[in-house]
């Protein structure tokens, strides 16, 4: 057991002196495993390797991505982002609304964060800065509109924890859509009473927008919204339904991005290649992070992890409730160390064992784990929103400025999840009423 106690301390220095995750997560596995049992352990780490490899639900991972790369550069973007400003501008804190509602929406169509992020945020700053709103308000709505793509199915990083947790991912995604709706409509309300408390000062110099015909919104969002609801119906429908796999699905859904792409003349071999590149890359690194971790756990596991662990908390004596606390606030930790994928591997695997042996129900579980993974996405001082929106943001918005916007939405997150844990219903009772019919 001491080689398995010594892994996780090996691992954190070694991503700490900067050796990229997957890598790290498989030198720390290959020395383990030789040290416990020598030449051996290839075959160990060759079946965590294998299998990983061949997961099937795991294929709908570069599908899923691909559809959102397609409708990243399909024109929809900047169409929504126009049509939801067309009703939403005269409301107090209308631009902030319509960029929390196009997060939401785009997270259902694409399922990965971060692209989202920096996808309304090109669009959003420069026009909320033209609005003269403040940047701390601009940095928060940006990162926590954004960070849907956690919580909003299909998400990529449900579809991932599903296949680690050996669960139904229709089951999964059908959890999550009452607490993704509920999490959007606290944060559209805090924008709204923010936007009455703090009105956006209008400079004497500023032209009034002309008024724009009903006729024309409503023509303006038959041809935007129309195509992306039935793109999302569609893979989710599939899902939730039974009538497809999520791979099935995520295909499904890549195809109807790129019929989006010919219909607004946005296609062209430039933005397939550019779509293919994107998909691959951030595919192959999705998926050699989930071979080494697998590689990480198996040889965690061989070398008594597990048993490590069930000694720690018995000895603790934390019970159930106690057990499920220390295993939010360990996802909650890594968060600031490790990015959403590797912390999804390393506690996924560790921690399902114990949830299924306590008899916690697994979709309420995995729906609070991933609150927490999407609250360590916006947390200070290791924010992965907050490196993404740095990377797109002008001079004029400070690094303080944004820590100070996501603020109130890490609190609304962790009402969220408050609720949650107060009525489990939200997440258990639409999976029990959709999958399958």
């Amino acid at each position: 057991m001491l080689t398995a106690a010594l892994m996780f301390p090996a691992l954190f220095a070694l991503i700490l002196l900067g050796v990229p995750v997957a890598f790290s997560l498989t030198i720390v596995a290959v020395g383990a495993g030789l040290m416990a049992f020598g030449d051996v352990a290839f075959n160990q780490i060759y079946g965590s390797f294998y299998s990983a490899s061949t997961n099937f639900i795991l294929s709908a991972v570069p599908m899923f991505i691909l559809m959102g790369a397609l409708l990243e550069r399909s024109g929809i973007a900047e169409r929504l982002f126009i049509v939801l400003n067309m009703w939403l501008k005269r409301l107090p804190g209308g631009l902030a609304l319509a960029t929390i509602a196009m997060g939401a929406i785009f997270a259902a169509a694409a399922g990965v964060v971060g692209a989202v992020e920096v996808m309304i945020g090109m669009m959003a700053i420069p026009a909320m800065q033209r609005a003269r709103y403040n940047n701390t308000i601009i940095a928060g709505t940006i990162c926590a509109g954004g960070s849907l793509g956690t919580m909003i199915p299909p998400s990529v990083i449900a579809v991932m924890y599903a296949s680690l947790a050996q669960m139904s991912v229709g089951k999964l995604l059908a959890g999550m859509m009452l607490p993704g709706l509920l999490m959007v409509v606290l944060f559209l309300a805090y924008i709204a009473i923010h936007g009455m408390l703090f009105p956006v000062e209008q400079h004497p110099d500023d032209e009034p927008e002309a008024d724009i015909p009903l006729s024309e919104k409503l023509r303006a969002t038959f041809v935007t919204l129309v195509p992306v609801f039935l793109l999302i119906f569609a893979v989710l429908g599939s899902i939730l339904g039974g009538i497809a796999s999520p791979t099935e699905a995520a295909a499904v859904g890549a195809a109807g991005a790129l019929l989006l792409c010919v219909i607004n003349r946005r296609f062209s071999l430039n933005v397939l290649t550019e779509s293919l590149s994107i998909t691959v890359r951030i595919s192959a690194m999705i998926l050699l992070i989930v071979a080494a971790g697998t590689m990480f756990m198996g040889v965690f596991a061989a070398n008594g992890g597990a048993s490590l662990i069930r000694d720690f908390l018995e000895s603790a004596g934390l019970g159930t409730t106690g057990m499920i606390v220390f295993f939010l606030l360990v996802v909650f930790v890594l968060g600031f160390v490790l990015d959403w994928t590797a912390n999804v591997l390393i506690c996924v695997p560790l921690f399902t064992p114990f949830i299924r042996s306590a008899g916690v129900d697994p979709i309420w579980f995995a729906t609070l784990v991933l609150i927490v993974i999407q609250t360590g996405y916006l947390t200070p001082p290791m924010a992965s929103s907050i490196f993404y929106l740095k990377s797109i943001a002008p001079a004029n918005m400070t690094y303080g400025q944004m820590c100070r916007g996501v603020l109130p939405f890490i609190a609304l997150q962790l009402l969220t999840l408050t609720l949650i844990v107060l009525f489990p219903a939200l997440a258990t009772w639409l999976p029990e009423r959709l999958v399958g019919f």
